[in-house]
């Protein structure tokens, strides 16, 4: 094996695959990076074994030569060290590999020898079913998995709960997290023939974002009984399922509103921050809301040893009943808030102890149901 590369492009493909790389793996060789040069590009991949990043450089990126390959191969070399010698590296890097499974890195004038490991050892990737296939725009997945992901509990008493529940049925895809105190819902139509209910974990989604980064295009999804695939032209991520069953959540969106109303969402999210600036202090991150002869409301954060905030926000419509108060988690509302692209939210309650359904105006296709905090 050996080949040329650009330093920048060799950086970001070792960036990014090193992200499914544990350092303290009991397997050492998925502390390393498989490396495989083909005549027409070099692959990069990373594991842990529960995630695996796959990463694609083609000879030119944009019109720019950025791969030359002299020579096909495959290694595997340790990816705390590839990635500090590349940084340190001060141009092009030139990569051969030995009959020793050592390989002579070269930049300049600079040259570094680096064991590997034998590629044979590397776990193969995990198969997956070709008929178990769907596309999807790359921009509305990135915003599905910003609107959905951060809702997922954060520990592990329930494993299935720390993933975002990916539901496909009759053309339309669901997507659900929750922790109890609180449930996005996503839903997008799409064709697709697969149909059934799959546990992905969040890190998985939240790495794909990074690969994603805004790039437009399609990402191909292959689904297996244990992993799901996502695929783009440059990079592949293989995800574990999580196993075991979602709890149904459908049963939870109120039915019965008694209030609604409408207001600027941005405005309504700088008014949540402001008044998280004193109920972070409190143990529940309380904010207070209250609705005030029908045209406002009032924001407030429970008083602390450091002081009190309090403003007021005009209600742009109404419908129901009037005088409603609630207590609500500040940093769960900013979280859902955040995720609403448009203009103008609305917000249902059901009374003070009944959970608040968050969701944008004239939208559907995105809610957010968050449990009242209660304050005494």
């Amino acid at each position: 094996m050996e080949f040329l590369i650009k330093k920048e492009c060799f950086i970001k493909a070792i960036s990014e695959v090193s992200h499914a790389v544990s350092i303290k793996t009991p397997i050492p060789i998925l502390s390393g990076i498989m490396i495989v040069a083909n005549d027409d590009s070099l692959i990069l991949i990373g594991s842990d074994s529960d995630i695996v990043i796959e990463k694609n450089i083609p000879l030119t990126i944009d019109g720019v030569r950025v791969l030359e390959v002299y020579q096909k191969g495959t290694v595997v070399l340790s990816a705390k060290y590839l990635s500090e010698i590349v940084k340190k590296s001060p141009n092009d890097i030139h990569v051969k590999l030995n009959e020793n499974q050592s390989v002579t890195i070269i930049s300049n004038e600079i040259v570094t020898n680096l064991n590997g490991f034998h590629s044979e050892e590397y776990p193969n990737l995990p198969q997956v079913d070709e008929d178990g296939h769907f596309k999807i725009p790359s921009v509305e997945l990135l915003e599905i998995i910003k609107q959905i992901a951060f809702a997922v509990s954060k520990t592990e008493a329930r494993p299935v709960l720390t993933g975002v529940n990916m539901t496909f049925r009759d053309n339309i895809l669901s997507c659900v997290a929750t922790n109890t105190h609180r449930l996005a819902v996503r839903e997008l139509a799409l064709e697709s023939k697969v149909n059934g209910s799959f546990i992905i974990p969040s890190k998985s989604l939240n790495e794909l974002t990074n690969l994603i980064n805004n790039q437009s295009g399609v990402i191909h999804i292959f689904i297996s009984r244990s992993h799901m695939v996502f695929k783009s032209n440059n990079f592949s991520l293989f995800s574990r399922l999580i196993e075991g069953n979602y709890p149904n959540v459908s049963g939870l969106l109120p039915k019965d509103l008694k209030t609604i109303i409408t207001l600027d969402t941005n405005l309504l999210l700088k008014g949540i921050d402001r008044a998280c600036l004193f109920a972070s202090e409190s143990r529940n991150n309380n904010v207070h809301l209250e609705i005030l002869d029908n045209t406002k409301l009032r924001i407030s954060s429970t008083t602390s040893e450091l002081g009190e905030i309090e403003e007021t926000q005009s209600i742009m419509a109404i419908t129901g009943e009037e005088g409603l108060s609630i207590s609500l988690d500040g940093s769960f509302l900013m979280d859902a808030l955040k995720a609403i692209k448009e203009k103008e939210v609305r917000l249902s309650f059901g009374g003070p102890m009944s959970p608040v359904l968050i969701e944008p105006s004239g939208n559907s296709s995105y809610r957010h149901l968050i449990s009242p905090v209660r304050t005494n």
